[in-house]
């Protein structure tokens, strides 16, 4: 099992660090490096009630805060750590190339405080699938018997488990894009790119920038980069990356596996890379049904992790105990409940069409419950490519009309309802009409392929009001 790069320690005393943002990721930072003796002032482009009352308490900590300007680069600042959601385009990183000073982003940040015993990280992104693939690889890490945390942009802040009293053996660490776009000296034991799709191009500029960054994760890897069979963007991204002498490319894949890669045959998760003579052999590390829910792009989540651990050289057995004790978080391709022959499945985390076609994938026939705010999408293709399992769609939100349309050009025979309401009472209506439309056997499906804030605070509210109309239809077994 490999250890972790550990970079040269600074001398953090003095230095003056601008902080750009106030948040769940910039507010640590600001103490963090404070605590270390840097002299560190935060800039923050709002200036709202709950800014002030942040900055209050930072400033009573001795911190300087700066609301309602992040424009401008604060004098004499040597290095500016970022919170992730900055885009690279902001008039205060212009100021910062232009003097000369660094930007890291908060991962950066922990990646330079690691102590000399420092855990290695095995990291994932993807444009989905990086929460439920790295709790898996946690999952998996604990049945061997190591001491792990699921960490970064799952909600963990990684300042704390860099810095923290308790000891890793190593860490399961999810990268977002952003985060990657601000960590140029990460290098991880492993890491994995589930698979590329548009998304966030208003940030990156470009999906070319987009995929750049994501590939970030590959850079001096040692051991593994674990690449999607099904996603030849992500292939190409290992052959792009400088990794350490020794490094393989390992490729998961749901149909069965060639050498260095893992897979599925006859219902078993099975691995052809980490075996002796790859050519002949395969271990079998778990069965499909161990996976729960047994959904294609689940496996395929799955697989990613399990390539992760073998990695690390984990057994065969904690693979298969990890995964049959994992549990997805809630709104991810959720069981709800049965109605009269019915099943009604929450996936409202489905906020992109990328992952509302591999939750599509997963079910036939269908009732779509879809819509909401599309981010500049476009549902051809996955219209296209849905059309032969849906029974009947149900649209919601503000940009339903788009769906409607390439349902028409693509699906015109399949029984559309537009629901032109957004009050608390919409989602109860599209649970009804949805029931109206299936028939026993059938799954309606919330996989909305939209962002959730033009009707819902997020989208775990969205899945909650679909869960409690679903049951609310249970109860009077009005379907």
């Amino acid at each position: 099992m490999g250890s972790g790069q550990v970079t040269e320690q600074l001398d953090w005393n003095g230095k003056k660090v601008t902080v750009a943002g106030l948040g769940i990721s910039g507010i640590p930072a600001a103490r963090v490096l404070h605590g270390l003796g840097a002299l560190v002032t935060v800039v923050n482009d709002g200036d709202d009630e709950r800014s002030r009352a942040q900055a209050a308490d930072l400033e009573a900590e001795g911190i300087t805060v700066r609301l309602g300007d992040g424009a401008t680069l604060p004098s004499g600042t040597e290095l500016i750590v970022t919170t992730p959601g900055w885009r690279p385009d902001k008039p205060l990183f212009a100021a910062a190339a232009e003097a000369g000073v660094e930007i890291w982003g908060d991962v950066e940040l922990a990646w330079r405080l690691r102590g000399p015993d420092a855990a290695p990280w095995l990291a994932v992104t993807g444009t989905n699938g990086k929460t439920t693939t790295v709790r898996m690889l946690a999952s998996i890490l604990e049945a061997a018997g190591l001491r792990t945390a699921a960490v970064g942009n799952i909600g963990v802040s990684l300042l704390d488990a860099v810095l923290g009293e308790e000891k890793y053996d190593v860490l399961a660490v999810e990268l977002s894009s952003y985060q990657l776009h601000w960590a140029p000296s990460v290098r991880v034991h492993s890491a994995a790119v589930l698979n590329l799709a548009p998304d966030h191009l208003d940030w990156h500029g470009s999906m070319e920038a987009y995929a750049a960054d994501k590939g970030r994760i590959y850079e001096g890897n040692k051991v593994a980069c674990v690449y999607n069979v099904a996603d030849q963007v992500t292939e190409d991204l290992v052959r792009e990356a400088d990794v350490e002498e020794g490094c393989r490319a390992i490729g998961f894949t749901l149909g069965t596996p060639g050498p260095s890669q893992l897979g599925v045959v006859e219902g078993i998760l099975v691995d052809r890379a980490f075996v002796e003579n790859r050519q002949k052999n395969a271990q079998e590390l778990a069965e499909v049904s161990d996976v729960q829910p047994p959904a294609p792009h689940n496996i395929a989540n799955a697989l990613a992790a399990a390539a992760l651990a073998r990695a690390f050289g984990v057994d065969a057995k904690a693979v298969r105990d990890g995964l049959k004790a994992f549990r997805p978080d809630p709104h991810r391709i959720e069981l709800v409940e049965e109605v009269q022959g019915v099943t009604y499945v929450d996936d409202s985390k489905a906020t992109n069409t990328h992952a509302a076609e591999a939750s599509l994938a997963a079910y036939d026939p269908i009732v779509w419950i879809a819509g909401g705010l599309a981010k500049g999408a476009t549902f051809d293709e996955l219209v296209q490519k849905s059309a032969k399992r849906l029974r009947g769609a149900v649209l919601i939100g503000a940009d339903r009309a788009l769906i409607r349309e390439a349902l028409a050009r693509h699906a015109p025979e399949v029984p559309v309802v537009d629901l032109d309401r957004t009050d608390t009472e919409a989602m109860s209506e599209a649970v009804r009409e949805a029931a109206r439309l299936a028939r026993p056997g059938d799954t309606v499906l919330l996989a909305p392929a939209c962002a959730s804030m033009d009707m819902f605070t997020n989208y775990n509210k969205r899945g909650e009001a679909f869960a409690d109309a679903v049951r609310a239809l249970a109860a009077t077994g009005d379907a």
